[in-house]
């Protein structure tokens, strides 16, 4: 007896002495989702529970992306700039999956992939979900793929954004058998289009988009300010030239506008309620205290108008309904433009991060910048893993959160580079020059001026010559574009706008749905 006492108390000691256990990390990412389309972030769309991950996590203010799905998602896994590690085949790159698997993580993923080969061939252990860059929500579409062999068992009732989070659950439960911590990446399409929800939810929304987006906006402005992501005294920007004012519309353009606005609104309501399953999910597997939540969106808001089909409802499959660049600004509010172009409009977008118990100043604003290059680094670090130095890939370009998680200041980027097509920017402390689709140079002060309001490149040539410099610098020898996708812009000043963003005949197809 003495002797099994003394065993006990042995094996007592040692594991009070045991390292705790790693952390488990689920990483989220949204799709299209503007910087002011979450509750936190300023909306009126009801996401309760992200916004409790909010409360009692942390939001940033200055959160970049690529301002495009494939180039983020890229960025996201990878720690680099989309073109140095190879674009959509990763080629010169490695994954978050592959680096954690190393360190003894399980590995999955659900949803929308949208770069080369398939999620098992980069080191994900289990996933299910489509290889597509977007697919209708209620019937799919032949690439969606379980463990890499395709998968086409679709139901009454299948609705895309409910079975990423059936088959998240269903990959944890194998995670927790196999005793590892878990990595589990969930890539939502939604509130990508085609703008499809199911017909309870955009009943929900009926009518709440009658005010018009100018009233909308400034209520998501004003919201903003009252969360204290902008300042008291600060002013909401004009409507850009390109929109019309709502009062300008016909009777019957306001209509198709609010039921449009109501089924994007329905996609980001049913997102929020399958986050909420996921959590309730950790919580009734005790392992919500121990996960890290990491939750992004790939780009800004989306302008472009490509409607179709609107003779069938957006409950159902083939349905092909899309707002346009009218409700992009209000998803942006109060940033300028959107998803492809690299003003704050299309690359500044949420980033939300909840991890209990290990967060410093919780449910406070983060306002240093960011970016997805970032993750990569986070979670190495938080995971204890490494990242390869044999020279088979580039080195890491992202630096790890971790530091302001802890409520710590962190050296940053030198400069944040940004581009996509012949959209360009680069962010140097305050001051940030950007190209639109290759037109001329702008310059802002970030600090002063979020909105990008004010261009200040005839103020300061120099100046706007020593950061283009600096971006075609970083474009030949850190992101290795081509000659082509990185010749000088033109002389002509930014139009603005682009015709692809409206289609104000669209409505004349349509007629309203019967509930």
């Amino acid at each position: 007896m003495r002797y099994l006492a003394l065993t006990v108390t042995l094996a007592l000691a040692a594991t009070a002495h045991a390292a705790p256990q790693r952390p488990n990390i689920l990483l989220m990412m949204v799709d299209d989702l503007g910087f002011a389309d979450f509750g936190c972030y300023g909306s009126e769309i009801e996401t309760p529970h992200i916004d409790r991950l909010a409360a009692d996590g942390l939001r940033f203010s200055q959160f970049y992306n690529t301002a495009k799905c494939h180039s983020s998602r890229v960025s996201l896994l990878s720690g680099l700039y989309c073109n140095q590690a190879g674009s959509q085949k990763l080629s010169r790159a490695t994954t978050i999956a592959e680096v954690l698997g190393r360190a003894g993580y399980f590995t999955s993923m659900a949803g929308k992939w949208h770069l080369s080969r398939q999620p098992t061939d980069f080191g994900f252990q289990r996933y299910w979900g489509h290889l597509s860059g977007a697919t209708d929500f209620f019937i799919g579409d032949d690439t969606f793929r379980l463990n890499g062999k395709k998968w086409d068992e679709f139901h009454e009732g299948f609705y895309t954004t409910d079975a990423n989070v059936d088959y998240s659950m269903r990959f944890i439960d194998e995670a927790l058998e196999s005793g590892k911590p878990f990595f589990h990446y969930i890539a939502f399409n939604a509130p990508h289009y085609p703008l499809q929800a199911p017909k309870e939810d955009i009943e929900k929304y009926l009518g709440r988009y009658d005010a018009g987006w100018q009233v909308i906006r400034a209520a998501r402005f004003a919201k903003q300010k009252q969360l204290g992501i902008f300042p008291d005294d600060m002013e909401l920007p004009p409507l850009p030239k390109h929109m019309p004012s709502w009062d300008k519309l016909s009777k019957e353009e306001r209509t198709f506008e609010s039921f449009r606005m109501a089924i994007f609104a329905a996609m980001v309501d049913r997102v929020d309620q399958n986050i909420g399953r996921m959590i309730a999910y950790l919580k009734r597997k005790g392992q919500f205290d121990n996960t890290l939540i990491i939750l992004c969106s790939d780009n800004g808001a989306c302008p472009f108008e490509r409607s179709k089909r609107l003779d069938i409802p957006p409950w159902q499959g083939k349905s092909f309904y899309l707002y346009d660049a009218s409700w992009a600004t209000v998803g942006n509010t109060p940033l300028r433009h959107y998803k492809q172009t690299q003003h704050e409009g299309g690359i500044s977008s949420p980033l939300i991060v909840h991890w209990p118990g290990q967060l410093r100043h919780e449910g406070s604003w983060v306002r240093s910048p960011g970016h997805l290059i970032d993750i990569m680094a986070t979670c190495i670090e938080v995971a204890d893993a490494e990242y390869p130095t044999d020279g088979k890939v580039e080195p890491l370009q992202g630096k790890s959160l971790l530091p302001l998680f802890k409520g710590k200041g962190r050296p940053g980027h030198d400069q944040l580079y940004f581009q996509f097509s012949s959209c360009r920017a680069l962010r140097q402390g305050d001051w940030k020059v950007v190209s639109f689709y290759g037109h001329q140079w702008e310059l802002y002060n970030i600090a002063e001026d979020r909105c990008e309001q004010n261009n200040l490149a005839a103020r300061y040539p120099d100046r706007v010559e020593r950061l283009s410099e600096k971006w075609h610098e970083m474009a030949e020898n850190t992101d290795q574009l081509s000659k082509k996708q990185s010749a000088p812009v033109k002389s002509t000043p930014s139009p603005n706008s682009k015709n692809t963003w409206h289609n104000r005949e669209i409505h004349k197809e349509w007629k309203m749905p019967q509930f």
